[in-house]
């Protein structure tokens, strides 16, 4: 009997375009092209379980074991820190982590930096390793508000095309990391499950390769 291994997909674009990989690699799934709102998907055949999953929540489910397999974005990892596998950078959803401030700002360093962000932990210790000392606030929406509103010196959020810190009169001053998909694994389903999953990832590896 094949082994079936449960892959996590994150809701949205970046799901979608890693179904994509993974259908080109030969793990198509027919049922989950359908349209539906159905959210678990199999085909037994070619050995795969699809679940779409909020993209926030793609680590916790590989994490504990309901997925083998996911799609998360570097900056989830960054975050939550999840102990799982860290198998394969996609080349998908590029953007980067970034400190913005609006135009002109000087960090004064003699104060305490009013840091908002969605992203507390990667702010923490950015600024830990510049020894600087920090006042995070934490927001879970419209950051770039924050400045503007004089909650905050500065944001610290993903940054993708800039074009909103540009219509709020904020600039990037210092990017963090670059930020990209990346595949996932459990550790456990790995142990047990691992020529499968081996499979999956040559696949998707070969794939970004040529550049599909």
């Amino acid at each position: 009997m094949k082994t079936t291994v449960n892959i996590a997909l994150p809701k949205g674009r970046l799901g979608e375009k890693a179904y994509a990989l993974l259908k080109n690699a030969g793990f198509e799934c027919p049922a989950l092209e359908q349209p539906g709102r159905r959210l678990v998907f199999e085909n037994p055949e070619k050995g795969v379980r699809y679940f779409w999953v909020k993209p926030s929540d793609v680590a916790i489910y590989v994490e504990r074991g309901a997925a083998d397999l996911g799609i998360v974005g570097k900056d989830i990892l960054l975050e939550y820190r999840p102990d799982v596998y860290e198998l394969l950078d996609l080349g998908m959803g590029k953007c980067r982590m970034a400190v913005a401030a609006p135009r002109g700002f000087r960090d004064a360093t003699g104060t305490t930096l009013r840091v908002a962000t969605k992203f507390p932990r990667i702010a923490q210790s950015h600024y830990n390793g510049k020894c600087r000392d920090i006042d995070i606030i934490k927001l879970n929406g419209s950051i770039e508000l924050a400045p503007i509103l004089g909650l905050s010196d500065v944001i610290v959020d993903i940054v993708e095309t800039g074009k909103t810190l540009k219509e709020n009169d904020l600039e990037v001053v210092e990017t963090i990391v670059p930020i990209s998909a990346r595949l996932i694994a459990n550790k456990a389903g790995y142990k047990f499950r691992g020529g499968a999953i081996d499979a999956i990832a040559r696949g998707l590896a070969q794939q970004v390769e040529s550049g599909l």
